[in-house]
């Protein structure tokens, strides 16, 4: 079983930047794939960063590609989204989420994840 928490989301004014963090617990914790998702208010969750369980492999929306960079420490079983340039139509709920596989790619769907953290609020304000 594994159980995240995310934390770091918050208020910024536009151009701004954020870092969101998701620890982790569980033994296999450092080697699962791991994905940041969003939720806007009246919108699907969408996918925004995925990274594969080394570290060495990543992926991003293209609406973020550029402005956000999504990493890990595993010693400390912490994944984090770092977001620059930030822009109103980043507000949303931000989630991380765990894929139970030892596979070494990463992941973009949400049906692929098994865990999912409680959320953090992250609102740009123009």
């Amino acid at each position: 079983q594994v159980q995240l928490v995310e934390s770091g989301g918050g208020l910024v004014q536009a151009g701004g930047s954020l870092r969101l963090s998701c620890a982790g617990s569980g033994r296999t914790f450092s080697r699962l794939p791991m994905g940041w998702f969003r939720q806007a208010l009246g919108k699907e969750r969408e996918f925004v960063a995925a990274i594969s369980w080394t570290g060495g492999s990543t992926y991003y929306a293209d609406s973020v590609k550029g402005r956000f960079t999504i990493s890990r420490d595993n010693a400390k079983n912490t994944v984090y989204l770092q977001m620059n340039s930030l822009k109103p139509e980043d507000t949303a709920v931000y989630y991380c989420a765990a894929k139970q596989t030892y596979d070494s790619s990463w992941f973009t769907g949400f049906y692929d994840y098994d865990y999912w953290g409680q959320g953090t609020q992250v609102t740009v304000s123009s």
